[in-house]
């Protein structure tokens, strides 16, 4: 189990300026990483280093996003304003996480603009929209050099600052899941430092140009 990306919703600014507004906060340029069909969604991503990514997504004006979790998830963000919409674990063992939370976990794929069909499983949407401070899973099914990631990056997530309890995260993940996130660096907030609501509420980054904080 390991920290795969972190995702960040567009506002009213639209998914282009919310790109080009983080791009040159970090310094970095995003690439433009498709469609999500089954979601009614579209991403940009940017890899980090540590095999981790950065992707910003919005919802699109498509039935799929009404139908899905993930596309229901990203909507209410985007119409709260925008921000961080959450953390993403990827795992190895899916079936151990699909018994834990006792349901099958929904395919999903993603068209790139290159033609690429990229393939995974995703599961705990549900449970992130009830509490945002509890990740969701993803399983990726192509290969690993697909991985949006694998491009590799000079931009690193130093640590995330995340509103919640972490005993609450510890007992969704499992105490060896989190033992294995421990390299992960977290700031535990109350929840009254972050308008009274659960999640992610900073990601700092270091880039060649010193450590950006997104909020």
């Amino acid at each position: 189990m390991r920290l795969d990306h972190l995702s960040y919703a567009a506002g009213e600014e639209g998914l282009a300026s919310c790109v080009q507004r983080l791009g040159a906060q970090l310094g970095a340029g995003f690439t433009d990483g498709g469609l999500h069909p089954r979601f009614g969604t579209r991403n940009f991503v940017l890899p980090l280093r540590g095999g981790v990514y950065l992707e910003v997504v919005e919802a699109l004006d498509h039935p799929a996003v009404e139908r899905a979790p993930f596309g229901r998830l990203v909507k209410a963000r985007s119409e709260a304003g925008g921000g961080w919409l959450n953390w993403v674990v990827g795992v190895s063992d899916l079936p151990a996480i699909e018994a834990r939370l006792g349901r099958p976990a929904a395919p999903g794929h993603r068209v790139r603009p290159d033609g690429y069909d990229l393939r995974w499983r995703q599961i705990g949407i549900n449970e992130t929209a009830n509490d945002p401070q509890l990740p969701w899973f993803i399983h990726w099914e192509s290969e690993k050099s697909e991985h949006p990631s694998a491009a590799g990056g000079v931009i690193n997530l130093e640590r995330m600052d995340i509103a919640g309890d972490r005993s609450t995260v510890t007992a969704f993940l499992g105490e060896r899941a989190t033992q294995d996130l421990e390299g992960l660096k977290v700031k535990w907030l109350s929840v009254s430092d972050n308008d009274g609501e659960t999640g992610i509420a900073a990601a700092h980054f270091t880039t060649p140009h010193g450590v950006v904080t997104i909020d």
